[in-house]
């Protein structure tokens, strides 16, 4: 089974001894992903819907390295850190998932600095058009 690991080079990857985003065969999974932009700063600080947008570019980033579209994503976990941001986010993730329909879990939680509003992490499963898993890859 192929496993394969991407590392983004984020602050805390090698002290953390953690990656982006993890593929074991056909399954994959990413760490939990704010708006903090490469630089250090708060892309759209308080803005839940550019947040996510910017969010979810990243994970599809992630999600190519190993091997994954968008399209295999099946579970989508938001981290909002208070629900009048609800809004925003669930409006940025239903232009960007329209038609593949992953299911949703959105809680709340305190993230690692102001500014920051929505964290997101999904798992995937890498499949055919038709639904077909190869469990040999």
């Amino acid at each position: 089974m192929t496993t394969q690991i991407h590392k983004a080079n984020g602050r805390f990857e090698e002290i953390g001894s953690y990656a982006r985003a993890k593929r074991i065969g056909p399954f994959v999974w990413t760490a939990g992903t704010t708006a903090l932009e490469p630089t250090g700063r708060i892309h759209a600080p308080d803005d839940a819907y550019a947040q996510t947008r910017y969010i979810l570019g990243r994970i599809k980033e992630f999600l190519a390295e190993v091997g994954a579209e968008m399209r295999h994503v099946a579970r989508v976990r938001v981290y909002l850190t208070d629900m009048e941001h609800a809004g925003g986010f669930i409006l940025a993730h239903g232009e960007v998932f329209k038609g593949i329909d992953p299911v949703l879990t959105a809680v709340t939680a305190g993230l690692t600095q102001p500014g920051l509003v929505v964290e997101i992490d999904v798992d995937a499963l890498i499949h055919e058009e038709d639904g077909g898993i190869d469990l040999k890859v």
